[in-house]
């Protein structure tokens, strides 16, 4: 059955390579969810990798575990743990027989492994890209752990990891971080490596972890081929990613949480729309989700389901704080009034350009994603609730012929989306509200209003919007005469690469942008360049 599933799969990928017969949509829905079903129906099916005295341990050409280890989405009572089987990492097969592979696990109270609290073993699939995928249960809340991997006679390296708060705990603080934009060229990863030593309890990245293209000036490196836009090309270049030694420190440090942007798949796609209107881009899409799942810290409940990856979801620290992971892609409606060159994608407009911009029906995350939110904000108890997605949540057009602009892919290009999401705020009277994102490669702090047009509105929430970890900003010609214009915004930058770094406590919110000395260098110092407070209780952000 397995097999018939993925011969099915196979020939309606072959006629979308070939393009001998007219694509139809549903030729890219079909092929795309065979694909899936094929590729999931594989992974969990029986293989004869037994031998007679236990499992079939591959001869590595390699180390094994040259992508380091992680670990994600804390529970009080467990984590998500990563790695995976990569001797030959920039190989599409990762240098691995076409076997499945037994690894142990173990979870250890000390450094030294000598108090081991959890341990068992996981399969290892071709299928996946020999990654293997573990949900620890069974730990206790709001403590640090360390976790390793063993394949054969290798071990993996060491990761630390801490699980979250449980209902009725009492917690002083919680320190995080928030990046996204990482492109590999453009910069080193040199931030990576002082994330590792902020002595951080968890870690969001939001959005751009890989890029599908090469651009950019000054290139300190080259990815590996060329425009990643097939399941194995997605497989190398975040291999190439995973490789970065300062990333693998990173990750090993704390765990993770994640939402995407559009360079994990395709830049500006918008659910099953392609920038350049490929009949084909869903099977892209399916690929690009595929890898994405195989590389990351998410737990099980997360992996690819026919054409969909759910990856919105909230984690708890106690009645202290409620992280809500956003998605801003995979759902959306496409942008309105789209690139003329291109056929969709973004573009900057004015409401009397693009009337269809202000459609209350048009969704930036769909309607399920709105529900659940909202749903989320009604019964949290929390007392900071912090909205991690992935670009600019505050206006920030610029006049243009007496009229503010709207930035299409962003909530600007989705206003309706954000007028319910704002009204989820105020109708459950959230607490102390913080919401992160990323995306524009330039660091911004603003207040949110109740009417994000009307910056006499009340202030309900505070935004702040990470700028890019290694990816190139805007010019400052271009960005800096917005922010008169935008007044709500009380901070912006679009020199420095970096990240935020939160300290969340019963009396309020401190947050730092630390930004490299130097992006071009490996290793490059690090600087907070400016400090915001958020007062509990105090909607809205200042700068100190």
């Amino acid at each position: 059955m397995h097999d018939e599933t993925f011969d099915r799969a196979q020939r309606l990928i072959q006629r979308l390579r070939t393009r001998t017969a007219q694509v139809t949509r549903r030729d890219v829905i079909r092929a795309a969810f065979a694909f899936s079903a094929a590729t999931i129906a594989m992974s969990l099916a029986p293989r004869s990798v037994r031998a007679a005295d236990g499992w079939v341990l591959p001869r590595f050409t390699g180390y094994p575990f040259t992508l380091g280890v992680a670990s994600g989405y804390p529970r009080a009572d467990g984590i998500s743990l990563w790695t995976r089987l990569a001797p030959e990492p920039l190989q599409p097969d990762g240098g691995m027989v076409p076997d499945m592979i037994h690894i142990e696990w173990q979870v250890a109270s000390d450094e030294q492994f000598t108090h081991i609290v959890r341990k068992g073993g996981v399969r290892a699939v071709p299928e996946l890209a020999h990654s293997a995928h573990v949900d620890v249960r069974g730990l206790e809340p709001g403590r640090w752990y360390w976790y390793r991997f063993i394949c054969g006679d290798e071990v993996s390296p060491v990761g630390r990891t801490r699980t979250a708060e449980a209902p009725g705990s009492k917690l002083d603080k919680l320190r995080f971080a928030v990046a996204s934009c990482q492109h590999y060229e453009q910069a080193y990863f040199a931030a990576h490596r002082h994330l590792a030593n902020e002595g951080l309890d968890l870690m969001f990245f939001v959005g751009d972890y890989i890029y599908e293209s090469n651009w950019g000036d000054n290139l300190v490196r080259r990815h590996v081929g060329g425009e990643a836009n097939t399941l194995d090309r997605y497989r190398v270049r975040h291999a190439q990613y995973k490789s970065d030694p300062d990333l693998q420190a990173s990750h090993a440090a704390m765990p993770w949480a994640f939402t995407w942007d559009d360079h994990e798949v395709e830049n500006d796609y918008a659910a099953d729309q392609s920038e350049n209107l490929d009949p084909s881009f869903l099977l892209r899409r399916a690929g690009a989700y595929q890898a994405f799942f195989e590389h990351m810290p998410m737990p099980l409940t997360m992996r690819p389901k026919a054409n969909e990856m759910r990856i919105y979801d909230t984690l708890d620290y106690g009645e202290f704080a409620r992280f809500y992971l956003v998605d801003n892609r995979q759902y959306r409606d496409p942008q309105a009034c789209s690139d003329p060159y291109k056929g969709g994608g973004s573009n900057e407009v004015t409401e009397k350009e693009c009337p269809v911009v202000m459609e209350p029906s048009r969704s930036m995350i769909g309607l399920p994603q709105e529900q659940w939110l909202d749903g989320a904000m009604a019964n949290s108890r929390a007392q900071w609730n912090v909205i991690a997605q992935e670009t600019i949540f505050s206006r920030f057009g610029t006049l243009r012929d007496g009229e503010m602009t709207r930035w299409t892919d962003g909530w600007d290009g989705y206003p309706a989306t954000r007028e319910r999401v704002l009204a989820s705020i105020a109708t459950h009277q959230l607490r102390n509200p913080l919401i992160l994102g990323g995306d524009i490669h330039a660091a911004v702090v603003a207040d949110v209003h109740s009417n994000p047009d009307k910056p006499e509105s009340p202030v309900l929430a505070a935004e702040f919007c990470g700028t890019s970890l290694a990816s190139q900003g805007w010019s400052e010609t271009q960005f800096n005469p917005r922010l008169p214009q935008n007044p709500h915004v009380k901070y912006g930058n679009t020199t420095k690469r970096g990240y935020l770094a939160f300290e969340i406590s019963k009396h309020g919110c401190d947050a730092r942008l630390r930004a490299l000395d130097n992006e071009k260098r490996h290793d490059s110092g690090i600087t907070t360049i400016a400090s915001f407070r958020v007062e509990d209780g105090k909607p809205g952000v200042e700068k100190v």
